[in-house]
């Protein structure tokens, strides 16, 4: 009965298929960068009250004009829930981690052998890393409401910084999970589909920002974002959740898997037992928590600093994402000051409209373009340190040529060719992030590239080019500064080209065996040209 209610549980259809799964990611990522663009819309950000010589003062506008903000206090209130998703991404990716293995030891001592296949898939719904979702979505809905409803500066940092928080459950699990169900042929693509809301989002929110701070006032833009959250809050709680490679239940104790499954060779211990003798003492520690009947927790600093330990020692890793953080400097500074940069240089009647619908054009065609480029180049670590130099080089040298030139028609068309090949990394860079760690480590490492872009990226760079901006002011000069630091990601990410570089996404070390693997389906079920193939083992 155990064998025939488990296999009914892994197998039983649903209408949630790979294609579905892909669908609704896409939307809450461009509902998390629609919220970005707002902020940033000349709509929502609005100005600050000036006054001229003669006595004449005109009235701010939208939240800078309403808290009578200052440049740099603007551009860190951009900045400002970057804070809470530093701190909570690699949170997030540590609890998707010790969830399982809190779960894992339960089932291990506690479930009876004659419900243990039952039981099994139960207790993996409640501890599966598809609910951390749910949690962080339910943060985000709560805190773009709070935004809405602020009523100075602090009040609203606050609540941006709890906007991020909300954020990070999704940034660290949502591509492996995608990475998981694609094709094998069109992973790279699937993920530029994913990543391709990132332009899309922040343009929308540019437009969208710009029409409701116009027309009606900044709050309802954030309310409104609260509002087409929600659904996808509660789907992350209510829905089956699904298996993560490296986090799959390891049925070592179940009849109906073989017996090379069985005994230590699905824990953590023979893949980690080979970092040293530092992690040997960790499970060890872990075994004598078991034989007392309780999970210890504080054994999950160590096992994370270890997990970090080997990322920052993976030079693919540590290159990739320094060329992700030049790069990202750049396009975070543009996303927040470009509306207003283009205004005051090239005097747009509308450069909300203008600057979204260069985003949102180029976004899409040139996200899309990268992923399907790696993929018919054979998507390999190596070909995409290629296409991620050679795009931004020449992405470089397009944008800044357009800020050389005074016409504002010259000025659309290099932009937007420079913005098609700038975009057209986002694909390769994540699909880097994935496959160079193994699996059980990639909501962590896309927790440390995400933490480590922001940080060292957008973060400081809004309030860096305020700084500049107050400095120089002269806006063509700002923007081409900035834009030639889009040259040192290209030579940063050209190194990669030379490492030796391994895929590492089908080892199947850490919480599960190639067997454990191989008869583990899926509870994500579609038709099978939906469904990824089994790659060959190397």
């Amino acid at each position: 009965m155990a064998e025939t209610r488990t296999g009914d549980h892994a197998s039983s259809p649903s209408w949630f298929t790979p294609k579905r799964l892909l669908v609704i990611f896409c939307v809450i990522n461009m509902l998390n960068y629609v919220d970005r663009g707002v902020i940033a819309s000349n709509g929502v950000n609005g100005s600050i009250r000036t006054c001229s010589e003669s006595g004449v003062c005109t009235p701010g506008s939208g939240i800078q004009g309403d808290f009578n903000l200052s440049n740099f206090q603007d551009g860190v209130l951009s900045s400002a829930f970057m804070v809470g998703l530093l701190v909570a991404s690699p949170l997030f990716a540590s609890l998707a981690k010790s969830s399982y293995e809190g779960f894992k030891h339960k089932t291990d001592s506690e479930v009876p052998k004659p419900k243990a296949q039952d039981a099994l898939w139960e207790e993996f719904d409640s501890h599966n890393p598809f609910r951390l979702i749910g949690v962080g979505l339910s943060f985000w809905t709560f805190a773009t409401a709070g935004c809405g409803s602020s009523f100075d500066f602090w009040s609203i940092a606050i609540f941006r910084m709890l906007v991020g928080v909300g954020e990070a459950s999704f940034v660290s699990l949502a591509a492996p999970f995608i990475d998981d169900n694609a094709p094998v042929t069109q992973k790279t693509a699937w993920l530029a589909m994913f990543y391709m809301c990132i332009p899309t989002g922040i343009a929308l929110g540019y437009v969208y920002g710009g029409f409701v701070g116009d027309r009606f006032n900044w709050r309802y833009a954030f309310w409104s974002e609260a509002f087409f959250m929600l659904p996808f809050a509660v789907l992350g709680f209510v829905m089956k959740p699904l298996p993560l490679k490296g986090f799959v239940p390891a049925e070592s104790k179940s009849k109906t898997v073989g017996p090379e499954t069985e005994g230590p060779g699905l824990s953590d211990v023979n893949c980690d037992v080979l970092i040293g003798n530092e992690l040997m003492s960790i499970n060890a520690s872990n075994k004598a928590s078991k034989s007392q009947g309780a999970f210890n927790m504080c054994n999950q600093l160590p096992r994370f600093l270890i997990d970090m330990k080997m990322l920052l020692l993976d030079k693919v890793y540590v290159v990739n994402v320094l060329g992700y953080v030049a790069y990202n400097f750049v396009i975070g500074a543009y996303s927040y000051w470009g509306p207003k940069a283009g205004y005051n240089i090239y005097h747009m009647s509308n450069a909300d409209m203008t600057f979204g619908g260069i985003t949102i054009a180029c976004g899409i065609i040139g996200t899309i373009a990268g992923g399907y480029i790696l993929d018919c180049m054979n998507a390999t670590i190596p070909n995409a340190f290629k296409l991620l130099s050679v795009a931004t080089f020449l992405g470089a040298i397009f944008c800044f040529i357009s800020f050389c030139l005074k016409s504002l028609y010259g000025f659309i068309a290099l932009f937007s060719v420079g913005e098609l090949l700038v975009f057209a990394t986002q694909a390769p860079v994540n699909y880097v992030c994935l496959h160079c760690v193994r699996p059980s480590l990639r909501p962590l490492s896309m927790a440390i590239s995400t933490v480590s872009i922001h940080i060292f990226g957008d973060v400081p760079s809004a309030p860096l080019v305020g700084i500049l901006q107050d400095h120089v002011n002269n806006w063509r000069e700002t923007t081409l500064i900035l834009t030639s630091i889009l040259f040192l990601a290209a030579g940063i990410w050209f190194v990669g080209v030379f490492l030796n570089c391994e895929d590492r996404f089908n080892e199947d070390c850490g919480n599960q065996s190639n067997q454990s693997m191989a008869t583990t389906k899926p509870l994500l079920e579609g038709d099978e040209d939906e469904m990824p193939d089994n790659p060959p083992e190397p």
